[in-house]
């Protein structure tokens, strides 16, 4: 007899196999047959007219403290989600992450890697959680915000990595629009992703320019790989700024060629055409060189070098060249009064133009976040319709005013560009959520639905599922979502949540 039985669903196996007509027989925390007639268990959850599926695998996520929040926090586990990956765009909470306080906005112990694992295993994660090493925190955990390295601290880096990787850490990211990990060159990079590659994970990077430099980084990010001989995973793949709209086949090409020359590269997606990041984003990544922003930012002619950076354009010069003020929607400040508008009110407001509003706000709290309207709808669906393109969320914490993709990304996937806009078929939205993120991050038995794989289920209702959420009240529940499990234990039933921490830390060993 088994422990339980889905009966009656439509079961979509997570590698993009036409959907079959059965029932989910799981035992022990494992599926163990697929079929009809499966024999007595000891429940049965009728889930007839629905959608039976691998838990979905975020690929880019930033849910790296969520688990140390006083109360559970289900805000994924109700879109489906039953595996993050953490620690993306180079910022991991080790080790030594406290230098990083002041841009992070979180102030944490000086934990080393597994320290920090264990210490997230302890405080019980509501879903299961695998993270990369960040490359900003190794170069701040060995040279604060210097922009020059000194001798012995790459060495150093490599050692703070290999630890990280011996302890479990799914793979190595970077963040090269953010200080301090864009001060690095790419032979920096190569050498940390070679010590990714002793142990067989790959390297994850948010380029150094998703504007007009875009060809130009991901031409260095393929570089990294193939000459360090890694998987690649290019971050949120977009392409920003008004001006480049249109070039998304430029993208989707690079990859595709870079696979014919035999590098493994992948992408993940969000399905908005906004993204959200720290607001001193805006400004080139020199203006926190030293860990001095608020110096840099008090004197005149500083701010007047860093408008001409910016206003100059190109890798290097913030996002500032991507957006008008009217693009930027404040999320997130210190001072409560400017959250929840846009640079160009704010700017009003204070009687200064938008430069001036924004170097103020940042001098003021350097951890300040916005969401950014970025990109054009016809060059999101051309990437998302890409089969080398998983999803996505590049969520933030499950608070305030944070971009609706923290609690409604897979949800809005399915509904808005699956059912509705049938960008891809329902197979393929179900590989892009499942098994083309949890491959390329080796978490074994884990995005795909069959015998001998974990059962992490998801079961949706393909008619109703979507979210509502918008900018302005983005933390709207989901529809559809009818039954989550973790390894065999019902985590959300008839669309609510039980309660419980039933997530693991996942290691990659």
């Amino acid at each position: 007899m088994v422990d339980l039985i889905l009966r009656g669903g439509t079961v979509y196996d997570g590698l993009g196999s036409p959907a079959i007509a059965g029932d989910v027989a799981i035992s022990g925390g494992w599926v163990v047959e697929i079929g009809r007639e499966l024999g007595a268990a000891r429940r049965v959850i009728d889930v007839t007219g629905l959608a039976v599926a691998p838990g979905f695998v975020d690929a880019h996520a930033h849910s790296d403290l969520v688990p140390f929040m006083a109360q559970p926090q289900p805000f994924k586990l109700l879109q489906g989600v039953t595996t993050e990956v953490n620690g993306n765009c180079g910022f991991s909470y080790a080790p030594d992450a406290s230098v990083l306080a002041e841009v992070t906005g979180a102030a944490v112990p000086d934990w080393m890697f597994a320290e920090y694992l264990e210490t997230i295993t302890a405080a019980g994660p509501t879903n299961h959680m695998a993270t990369l090493i960040g490359h900003s925190t190794l170069r701040a955990a060995v040279a604060g915000f210097d922009e020059r390295l000194r001798d012995g601290d790459l060495d150093r880096m490599c050692d703070l990595a290999a630890a990280a990787f011996a302890a479990g850490a799914c793979g190595l990211s970077s963040g090269l629009i953010y200080p301090p990990g864009g001060y690095a060159g790419t032979d920096e990079l190569v050498a940390l992703a070679g010590v990714a590659h002793g142990y067989g994970v790959p390297y994850a990077t948010h380029l150094r320019d998703e504007g007009a430099g875009l060809a130009a980084a991901l031409d260095e990010a393929i570089e990294v790989a193939r000459r360090a001989r890694v998987r690649l995973q290019v971050s949120h793949c977009k392409v920003a700024g008004r001006a480049n709209h249109g070039r998304a086949r430029m993208l989707l090409d690079r990859l595709r060629q870079a696979r014919m020359r035999g590098v493994d590269v992948r992408g993940d997606q969000y399905p908005y055409v906004a993204g959200a990041t720290v607001l001193a984003a805006l400004l080139p990544p020199s203006a926190l060189a030293g860990g001095r922003v608020r110096e840099v930012l008090a004197a005149p002619s500083e701010r007047d070098r860093l408008r001409a950076r910016a206003e100059a354009g190109g890798t290097g010069a913030g996002l500032w060249q991507d957006v008008t003020p009217d693009d930027v929607l404040v999320t997130a400040h210190a001072q409560p009064a400017y959250t929840g508008r846009s640079l160009a009110d704010i700017a009003r407001g204070l009687e200064v133009d938008a430069w001036a509003a924004a170097c103020a706000l940042v001098a003021a709290d350097p951890a300040a976040t916005m969401v950014a309207f970025l990109m054009a709808e016809e060059d999101l669906t051309e990437i998302m319709a890409d089969p080398l393109i998983g999803i996505g969320s590049d969520n933030g914490l499950p608070a305030g005013l944070e971009h609706p993709r923290t609690w409604g990304c897979f949800p809005r996937f399915l509904g808005t560009y699956v059912r509705e806009r049938q960008v891809v078929s329902w197979e393929e939205a179900v590989r892009k959520a499942t098994s083309a993120n949890a491959d390329q991050f080796a978490l074994r038995g884990r995005g795909w639905l069959g015998p001998g794989a974990w059962a992490d289920i998801c079961v949706f209702d393909p008619a109703t599922i979507g979210h509502a959420g918008t900018y302005a009240a983005p933390s709207v529940r989901p529809s559809g979502i009818v039954h989550v499990l973790l390894e065999g234990h019902v985590v959300v039933e008839s669309g609510e949540f039980t309660g419980e921490r039933k997530g693991r830390v996942l290691r990659v060993r």
